[in-house]
């Protein structure tokens, strides 16, 4: 529950620090004072949409902190430590306080913490729905829309989790049915792809070129393209080497060597020169047995020319056709492989992906089926519940009923239309409540409802924020015995105009508003026996020093039990 809330520069509160307690609490004041402050303020620390003119005129930030118990809240506590959140407690333990913090800028910036770690404000709101259930004066104006209705309906089920599942469940329907309605429609172009493709790589397959192939094969057509000219060069550096014609290189090395070994008292150049002529003389011997070896194992080999030719021309008109350099033909081949494969058989992948859209649409149909099943059962028994409220609210021959009505299209809320009807009088078929119902009446329903429905609310606090707008007489004194048996089982904070209702609350907070040359500013303070009759009193219509309205509101507070 929420013990403690701190107000900064919240529009006309300057600074206010509250201490709640358990049971129902009335927020009552003159119009006009700043009653709503309290609950807008709140919602601003549960992650409500902030504007800047929430900041009190002059100020350059509003804060607000909101410190709740946890310790009876187990799906709070397990949030905290998931989203790793928690305020360091002992390894392994759980939470049982819980700070929630809001900066607002007089920019319109927006900061937002969890027991001071900065969080988006998606995460704020998540964690606030488990803490507090909110349900505004304009409440019953929501009550006209259907999708408040399933909502509603859900939420009193405990249905979430069923939800959860059935939405997945649509989400794999529609997508394995948009999968095969794409497949089926391109079908002829994934045909005539495929085709293509099977052409492609069987003609890829069947050059069977390899990674290093082409490189070997333009070297060795080269080699014996330009054989007889090879050839023809290697004899004549042969016999240039050592041949018989008149002049070789062999007898002129030979000749310097002769001469170089006849000077006597050589120098050390001429020693390493005719160390160098001599090296070079055993190189020419070598080189020149290389050459020779070339020559003589030499065999002209026309066929296997014409064919390397015909191979490399084969890989060039392939390369040309898919208009890339030859080299990338081996990652071509790779690449048109994998497509094909992909593509697999189209009529056995159409079949395939029908079969797993009907498979999807009956996992969701047959989610769908238990949901309306849950649903039924829900509608029974929260039919049952407000009509049972209804009758406290002086409406005991009005009717309520929840309509649900088969819709044709799946769709990821379930598979009927979720409708609350009612009828007045007796003899009426129930209608849309924005048919039948007035003003006030509608006023009433909508307590009905929010009453019933907050009596399943997970979070630990309830705000009711003006709710019974309309009501008045008899009928405010059973709103405030609701309210007060609310808060027996939870926390309850309620802004309200209703006497009656202030009169049942185990917490009394007054809003004033004093005004100044400086401007207005709200206050808030916790009200005490002779206090809270002087508030009762002045609700009740009189003057709060009237001694008709001060009995009247002794004996309203004395009836409380």
């Amino acid at each position: 529950m929420l013990t403690q809330l701190s107000i900064n520069n919240i529009t006309l509160v300057d600074s206010l620090d509250l201490e709640l307690d358990q049971g129902l609490t009335a927020i009552t004041g003159e119009t006009g004072a700043g009653k709503s402050i309290l609950l807008n303020a709140l919602g601003l620390a549960i992650g409500e949409r902030a504007d800047a003119d929430k900041v009190r005129k002059g100020a350059s930030k509003a804060d607000v902190y909101a410190n709740f118990d946890i310790s009876q809240l187990p799906a709070a506590q397990k949030w905290l430590q998931r989203h790793e959140l928690d305020s360091g407690s002992s390894e392994g333990a759980l939470d049982e306080e819980c700070l929630l913090r809001r900066v607002l800028s007089a920019e319109g910036r927006s900061r937002a913490y969890i027991n001071g770690n900065p969080v988006t404000l998606q995460q704020l709101k998540g964690l606030g729905e488990l803490l507090i259930d909110i349900h505004g004066q304009h409440e019953h104006q929501s009550l006209l829309k259907k999708e408040h209705h399933r909502r509603l309906l859900d939420n009193f089920g405990s249905l979430k989790p069923l939800l959860e599942k059935l939405k997945q469940a649509f989400k794999d329907y529609r997508l394995s049915q948009q999968r095969f309605i794409e497949r089926r429609d391109n079908a002829e172009e994934i045909s005539a792809r495929h085709q293509l493709l099977s052409y492609q790589v069987s003609e890829l397959d069947e050059l069977d070129l390899n990674e290093d192939e082409l490189e070997k094969l333009e070297q060795e057509q080269q080699q014996l393209a330009n054989a007889e000219d090879t050839l023809h060069k290697c004899q004549q550096v042969a016999n240039l080497c050592e041949g018989e014609s008149e002049f070789s290189l062999r007898q002129g090395l030979n000749q310097c060597l002769q001469l170089l070994s006849e000077i006597n008292g050589k120098s050390t150049s001429l020693s390493e020169a005719e160390n160098m002529l001599g090296q070079a003389l055993i190189q020419l011997e070598e080189a020149n047995g290389e050459i020779q070896r070339h020559v003589d194992g030499f065999e002209a080999d026309p066929e296997r020319l014409h064919e390397l030719e015909n191979r490399l021309s084969r890989i060039y008109d392939i390369a040309r056709k898919h208009r890339i350099d030859p080299s990338e033909l081996s990652e071509l081949h790779q690449q048109l492989s994998e497509e094909l494969a992909s593509l697999g058989n189209v009529d056995e992948d159409l079949d395939q992906l029908q079969q797993q859209s009907e498979a999807a649409l009956k996992h969701y149909k047959e989610l769908a089926a238990k949901l309306r099943q849950k649903r039924q059962a829900a509608a029974k028994k929260l039919q049952a519940q407000v009509n049972k409220q209804l009758e406290n609210l002086a409406m005991s021959n009005a009717f309520f009923e929840i309509a649900l009505r088969p819709i044709d299209e799946p769709s990821s809320k379930g598979s009927e239309e979720i409708e609350f009807l009612i009828a007045t009088n007796p003899g009426q078929d129930p209608k849309p409540l924005g048919k039948i119902a007035s003003g006030g009446e509608l006023s009433r329903i909508s307590l009905a409802i929010q009453v019933v429905t907050a009596q399943t609310s997970a979070a630990a606090t309830l705000v009711f924020d003006e709710v019974d707008v309309g009501i008045g007489g008899a009928t405010a004194n059973v709103v405030g015995q609701m309210l007060r048996q609310l808060g027996e089982r939870c926390q309850v904070l309620c802004v309200t105009h209703l006497p009656q209702v202030a009169s049942k609350a185990h917490q009394h907070l007054q809003v004033s508003k004093t005004t100044d040359k400086a401007g207005a500013a709200s206050s808030l303070s916790k009200l005490e026996d002779d206090e809270r009759i002087s508030e009762i009193a002045r609700m009740l219509g009189g003057e709060a020093s009237s001694e008709q309205a001060v009995a009247h509101a002794k004996e309203m507070l004395s009836t409380v039990h």
